[in-house]
């Protein structure tokens, strides 16, 4: 008998031999190929300055030498002659493995993407919220992956997603508040409105942003409490926020006396005005006699604080008020507050007319 007729597994040593030196070149062509690309890419990452040649070069290297030989022992035994029920055990482990290798890939791209789309930003809610984001894409590649096996594998998979589909209406019906508060998060994040380290004024709550979360943001009050604001909430309501204030209008007034002459009162707003401008990060605009009021004659100032920095606008304003009392003591300006003069005018002397009286007798009886 020759070494053709020899069979193994209903194959000859012939086919079998054929098989093996396939396995081979397959092992190696591959090997090669990965080798010729990784090293083409590797040269372009170093004349370039963008990022995507880097990531396809991490989408290469997600396939490694193990995914390498199956494929190279699959495609060899397309070349035998097989069980049924072993083709498709192959079959079905080249697709699970497929499917795995293009997940890996697909994932490597949607970190690229969230890296480009961060950037250089430092924000912590930001990056977290890319990263959720990137969690729940990865997710849902994985159930596509799955969903695609399933259904090589002969699982009618148009039943499982139409129940699967009923599920999920259910429980986004159950927890539709939690959703509202996640994507609330997610508008935060992106839309920004404010950032942790902001001091923002939420109807009656104010305070500095600590941690902006999935379901709810905390805000340290001036107190020093902790408040808890669903996003939802904040996303709906009017938000004030100081933080990215560039500068702060202060409008104040201020009262002298009316003894104070007229000459006196033409050059108090020059002298508010000196003041204010020799003071660092003011804009002064203007100074002006407003009013006149029941104990006094009032002024009112407008300047501008080039900063949003709450402590350094008291500064400024405690400064300016300071510098005021001092110029009106040298002036000898006095500041008014409220009072009640009684004046007295003198009137000719009054002589009250003489009462007279008269006396009657009345007669009594004896």
């Amino acid at each position: 008998m020759g070494l053709n007729q020899l069979e193994l597994f209903g194959n000859s040593l012939t086919d079998l031999g054929t098989a093996l030196l396939s396995f081979i070149f397959f092992l190696l062509l591959f090997k090669i190929l990965q080798f010729l690309v990784l090293s083409r890419l590797k040269n372009l990452a170093q004349k370039t300055k963008t990022d995507i040649d880097d990531t396809l070069l991490k989408i290469i290297q997600t396939l490694k030498p193990p995914f390498y030989l199956f494929l190279a022992f699959y495609l060899s035994l397309k070349l035998l002659n097989l069980d049924a029920g072993i083709q498709k055990v192959t079959d079905t482990i080249l697709i699970i493995w497929v499917v795995y290798q293009v997940i890996l890939a697909a994932q490597v791209m949607v970190d690229y993407v969230v890296r480009i789309s961060l950037g250089k930003e430092e924000e912590i809610g930001t990056r977290e919220a890319m990263k959720t984001i990137s969690r729940v894409a990865k997710g849902v590649l994985w159930s596509i992956g799955a969903l695609f096996i399933l259904s090589n594998l002969g699982v009618n998979v148009t039943s499982l997603v139409a129940g699967l589909g009923i599920g999920g209406v259910a429980v986004a019906l159950a927890l539709q508040n939690v959703l509202g508060d996640l994507f609330s998060s997610f508008a935060i994040y992106f839309d920004k409105p404010f950032v942790a380290g902001d001091f923002i004024i939420v109807g009656d709550s104010m305070g500095v942003v600590e941690k902006v979360g999935i379901k709810t943001t905390r805000i340290r009050a001036l107190q020093g409490e902790e408040i808890v604001i669903s996003n939802q909430e904040l996303t709906s309501a009017r938000i004030q926020n100081f933080k990215k204030m560039q500068e702060r209008r202060v409008v104040f007034s201020f009262g002298v006396t009316y003894e104070t002459s007229s000459d006196k009162l033409r050059r108090l707003p020059e002298m508010v005005t000196k003041i204010i401008e020799s003071i660092k990060d003011t804009r002064f605009d203007r100074a002006h006699f407003y009013k006149f009021d029941d104990s006094a004659l009032t002024f009112e100032v407008v300047y501008y604080v080039g900063s949003g920095d709450y402590n350094r606008y008291m500064d400024i304003h405690q400064e300016i008020h300071l510098a005021i009392k001092e110029t009106f003591e040298g002036e000898g300006i006095s500041m008014a507050y409220p009072t009640q003069t009684v004046y007295l005018s003198k009137s000719e002397k009054f002589s009250p007319l003489p009462l007279k009286s008269s006396l009657k007798k009345v007669p009594v009886d004896n």
